[in-house]
């Protein structure tokens, strides 16, 4: 049954100077069609949120999640390490970018501020770390290190981005400070000690 009742064909009494039409939306084979598209596009948007804020997964370890995306953040870097400086920039500015807007959402998904399960900011914070820094196992180690130091202690303005940027802003923001606050460590590191 496409049409249902011919008052709601048609309107009230009040409403029969503009006609509308009512399809019976249940019924209706392009009306479901679309809708069950559209629910599809959501719940494979929805997954697909879930799956990078958690860093594949990462965020979800019971024993210190942030730490678990931290290592995940160390196999983008070797990725991202093969890359002249100019496009390693870039292209840690479009995953910064990605990230704001990953978290904003898993913010809205989850109906919770900053959850720890949300790792994908650990991964872009690490990256800013090791920036223009060779891909070693001491220099990585080491930024790793520094790295988790930053982002747990939270000198100042890593905690003030934090509280005061709103949305996928704070929860990103913080550790890019904390990569900032390590990349400057450990370049200083590099220079004068390994």
């Amino acid at each position: 049954m496409w049409i249902s009742d011919p008052g709601i064909l048609w309107g009230s009494n009040s409403q029969r100077a503009k006609p509308q039409l009512f399809i019976d939306k249940e019924y209706h084979p392009l009306y479901s069609c679309t809708q069950q598209n559209k629910r599809g596009v959501g719940v494979m948007h929805e997954r697909f949120i879930r799956v990078a804020a958690t860093g594949l997964g990462s965020g979800l370890s019971p024993f210190a999640p942030g730490t678990a995306g931290t290592l995940v953040g160390v196999l983008v870097y070797m990725v991202f390490s093969r890359f002249p400086w100019p496009l390693y920039l870039l292209s840690v500015v479009v995953l910064s970018l990605f990230a704001v807007y990953v978290s904003w959402e898993a913010e809205r998904i989850y109906n919770k501020k900053d959850p720890s399960l949300i790792v994908i900011d650990e991964i872009v914070g690490f990256q800013v770390t090791m920036f223009l820094v060779a891909p070693t196992a001491w220099h990585v180690f080491s930024g790793f290190i520094l790295f988790r130091a930053f982002d747990i202690i939270k000198p100042f303005p890593i905690r003030l981005c934090e509280q005061k940027l709103p949305g996928g802003y704070g929860v990103v923001g913080d550790d890019i400070v904390a990569g900032v606050y390590s990349n400057v460590v450990l370049l200083l590191l590099v220079r004068f000690v390994m």
